[in-house]
């Protein structure tokens, strides 16, 4: 069975676990009356949190297993065997072997073949909805992934490169949904180190240093900038999600108080307003005359420029018409003589 780890990481990681979820681990631990159990496992009383784990069997995820178990939080894992490479049915036994040692319930999610497109974009999708399904199934409170501070920079530097605005660049969210990501701010070296520290070996992930994906080439490329410091990138990436709160918060004021409606038509007065809000809004207006609209950002200041000259345009099936106020309504049908 694997030891324990240090006592300050345990109270390093309650710490971390309260701030997303507002709930103190003790509170969730053992020591919570049980009631009658039901199909989606023994229900709480209290207001107790049951918290599923995402452990793929890699360093990362394996620390957040033990951290988690270590801090006496009522947690479930679970592993997605993607069927891509032969060692993930292997990998998935093995995580069940440690969960059962850890006398912590464990369940391995098979998918399905592989959709068309990007493979990387359909194993995360994939992914996350299956966990999302046994999160459902489970009637667990949280779901908590492994990511860490040099995913973290990692995301952001490919973000930057792709020249990603406020939202993009403020990287992976410590809390989406009921998605938690509480290793946030930790240092890969640091789990690793937890993980061999508690006498386990982790699995690893061949497709991590594959050069076709652009996250393992950057991966290498960062290995050699060791001034590079991912903690502080993740405090960064905090103080972006905030600020990117602040503007979509007063964005959706101004909408709010300038953002008119009659017979169809949308009226909105863009006066004195900073482009970052103007693009936000403009989404908005367009999302609600064609809800799956998804311009482009370039597409977005293109058309903010037109209607500031006072021009039609017509963008993701939408009729925009610039002047003292924009109007926006559903473009006509294309003629097809």
């Amino acid at each position: 069975m694997p030891s324990a780890p240090p006592d300050a990481e345990v109270e390093r990681f309650r710490a971390d676990f309260a701030i997303l979820t507002n709930v103190a681990p003790a509170q969730a631990g053992a020591s919570a009356e049980i009631g009658t159990d039901s199909p989606k496992g023994p229900r709480r009383r209290g207001g107790d949190a049951r918290i599923g784990l995402a452990v793929s069997g890699g360093p990362d995820s394996l620390a957040l297993l033990l951290l988690a178990h270590a801090a006496g939080l009522d947690c479930e894992a679970a592993t997605v065997d993607h069927c891509l490479r032969p060692e993930g049915a292997t990998e998935a036994a093995f995580v069940a072997r440690v969960c059962t040692e850890l006398g912590v319930p464990h369940r391995i999610l098979t998918l399905g073949p592989p959709g068309k497109g990007n493979l990387s974009d359909w194993a995360r999708d994939a992914r996350y909805g299956a966990l999302a399904d046994w999160v459902e199934e489970r009637g667990l409170d949280w779901l908590a992934t492994a990511h860490h501070a040099d995913d973290q920079l990692e995301t952001m530097i490919m973000r930057l490169n792709r020249g990603s605005g406020v939202g993009g660049l403020s990287g992976i969210r410590a809390r989406r949904g009921q998605v938690i990501r509480p290793l946030l701010h930790w240092r890969k070296s640091d789990l690793e180190a937890l993980v061999s520290g508690c006498g386990v070996t982790a699995v690893v992930d061949p497709t991590n240093q594959d050069d076709r994906f652009d996250r393992a080439r950057l991966r290498k490329a960062l290995t050699s900038a060791d001034w590079l410091d991912p903690v502080a990138a993740a405090s960064s990436a905090d103080a972006l999600a905030e600020a990117e709160e602040a503007l979509a918060w007063t964005a959706k004021a101004y909408e709010n108080r300038r953002l008119g409606e009659s017979g169809g038509v949308l009226s909105f007065d863009p006066r004195n307003l900073p482009r970052e809000l103007l693009r936000r809004i403009l989404l908005a207006c367009l999302r609600r005359i064609v809800p799956g609209a998804t311009p482009r950002g370039g597409e977005l200041d293109r058309l903010i420029s037109a209607l500031t000259r006072g021009q039609t345009v017509t963008l993701s099936g939408v009729k925009c018409t610039g002047g003292t106020f924009w109007l926006f309504a559903p473009a006509p049908p294309r003629r097809t003589d």
